[in-house]
């Protein structure tokens, strides 16, 4: 059994009594939609059209708003729709990410994420979705697609459909009969100035000059809702904060194992770091959930969706601190001459080492399922991540290590570690943004970073200070004056803040509706 939709965009006259029975069904909020309708307008006036489109949820086959939500808030019903419960959302945001059509928001009443659930308290009472029900020209249909007595699977067999961003391999339930591909594709029809009957969206307008649009037809977008970007800068610095934590394991980690290094630098700074930047790295996390005091539900293992990157992201940070306290703990006792257990380092750093590598790169598995950003599926993302942490990690030890006092042999290997994640990071980032992508949505979204309104960020302020943190580190790394080390730590810092913000920000720019 499979329910779906089919929508006839040939009868549909854009009245909007869809979306007025739907909020009024859901008591959704003033400015939110489950469903809306889509105005674009095409040609030069006097010979204009307009064409329209339902929007709404897809209830995808493999939906991966499903796969990516930490804590099982939304799942699929055995009759194949796509259901929230709102008493399991933290409100992380996940799923928005995860959904390639704008379908979900936050809810301004619960702070929960919502969209369309087909009206299923209605169906397991034996009627019709309110949409369905209120449609004056009855061009809204449902039914079980996989019925093939059903109306809609009559309906699906003798008319041409179509349906949204198949490429995704959602396998979307909602198929269109009749629908402009102008209206289909959201990359197709910029915004032009505002709205008919209201303001734009101020993301698409500022998007608007950087989308390919269709010149043929002039296509522009004349109504649709807002869809604001779900993850802002906690996020960006998370990544910041928790490449330091990551990069000073792994590197302490190395230290012991090829130099034999246990001084105070390794034995007690570098877990001490970690320890406190993924501290700061949870409070972020926790600060940017819509529902922080829910964030427990991913200590519980009755909730957590196993299969969520996200939760599995959790699992990590918490071994990562795990290990960083222990040995902090074992560096301690020996800096204040209790006991001398730095010979259990050697034991220690090899699962410091690939712990470490993970805390800095689950972050390439969540992205990976935040379907709905193309830019973020990138194949090097994981390599990426560890180059960072080896960027950032070593420029924290190395500004410690000046201060303390650190000999002049680990300072250099430092040197070193942070030239190598420079070269690594510039070299990926060139990969990333500059190589080929599957997508124009990708496509839009790299161009932005490196010719549109981020350029500057990234050339003037991620390339620059990164290239100039690794040549100031070179004389260090040759045996020269430690300080100049110290200022290299410093000025990664602020390159990969800037770097993931615009990474951060570009990837949830292009419209997915």
């Amino acid at each position: 059994m499979r329910y779906g939709f089919a929508i006839d965009q040939r009868t549909c006259i854009g009245c909007h009594a869809c979306t007025v029975a739907c909020k009024t069904e859901h008591d959704i909020p003033v400015g939110q939609f489950r469903t809306w309708v889509k105005y674009v307008d095409k040609g030069e006036y006097p010979t204009t059209t307009r064409e329209m489109g339902v929007m709404r949820c897809n209830h995808c086959t493999n939906a991966p708003c499903v796969t990516g939500c930490p804590t099982n808030a939304l799942f699929i019903r055995d009759d194949g729709i796509v259901d929230f419960d709102n008493e399991l959302c933290i409100g992380c945001k996940m799923c928005m990410q995860a959904c390639p059509y704008d379908a979900i928001y936050i809810d301004a009443n619960t702070n929960t994420a919502a969209k369309c659930n087909f009206c299923a308290h209605r169906i397991d009472q034996g009627l019709e979705p309110a949409c369905v029900q209120v449609c004056p020209t009855e061009s809204i249909w449902m039914g079980d697609i996989d019925d093939p007595t059903s109306g809609i699977s009559k309906f699906l067999s003798i008319e041409p459909i179509n349906v949204r961003t198949p490429e995704q391999g959602t396998r979307p339930n909602v198929y269109y009969v009749g629908a402009d591909q102008t209206v289909l594709d959201p990359l197709a029809a910029p915004v032009d100035g505002n709205y008919l009957w209201a303001n734009a969206d101020p993301l698409r307008l500022e998007t608007a000059a950087e989308l390919p649009g269709d010149p043929l037809t002039n296509a522009r977008l004349t109504l649709n809702t807002a869809h604001p970007r779900p993850w802002g800068w906690k996020v960006w610095t998370y990544l910041w904060t928790k490449s330091i934590a990551a990069g000073a394991l792994m590197l302490a980690g190395l230290m012991v194992l090829l130099l034999g290094d246990t001084g105070a630098l390794v034995s007690t700074v570098a877990p001490f770091l970690t320890l406190g930047f993924l501290v700061v790295t949870a409070a972020l996390l926790i600060w940017d959930l819509k529902q922080p005091k829910r964030f427990i539900y991913l200590l519980d293992p009755r909730k957590i969706n196993r299969r969520s990157w996200l939760a599995i992201g959790g699992i990590f940070l918490g071994l990562g601190s795990a290990v960083a306290g222990v040995w902090f703990l074992i560096g301690a006792a020996d800096l204040l001459n209790l006991a001398d257990y730095t010979s259990w380092l050697t034991v220690l750093a090899w699962p410091a080492i690939p712990v470490g590598a993970m805390v800095a790169g689950y972050t390439a598995f969540l992205f990976g399922q935040a379907e709905g950003r193309d830019l973020w599926q990138s194949p090097v993302l994981f390599w990426h991540l560890l180059a960072q942490a080896a960027m950032v990690g070593a420029g924290s030890l190395l500004v410690v290590g000046a201060v303390i006092g650190t000999d002049a042999a680990t300072m250099q290997w430092l040197a070193w570690a942070l030239i190598a994640g420079v070269i690594a990071h510039l070299l990926i980032t060139a990969v990333e943004f500059g190589g080929n992508h599957s997508t124009r949505n990708a496509q839009i979204a790299a161009h932005a970073i490196t010719h549109g309104r981020y350029r500057l960020q990234f050339w003037g302020g991620s390339i620059l200070l990164t290239i100039v943190g690794g040549l100031i580190a070179l004389p260090t790394a040759l045996g020269g004056t430690v300080a100049l080390a110290a200022l290299a730590g410093l000025i990664v810092q602020p390159a990969l803040v800037l770097h993931e913000r615009v990474f951060v920000m570009a990837a949830q720019d292009p419209p997915l509706s």
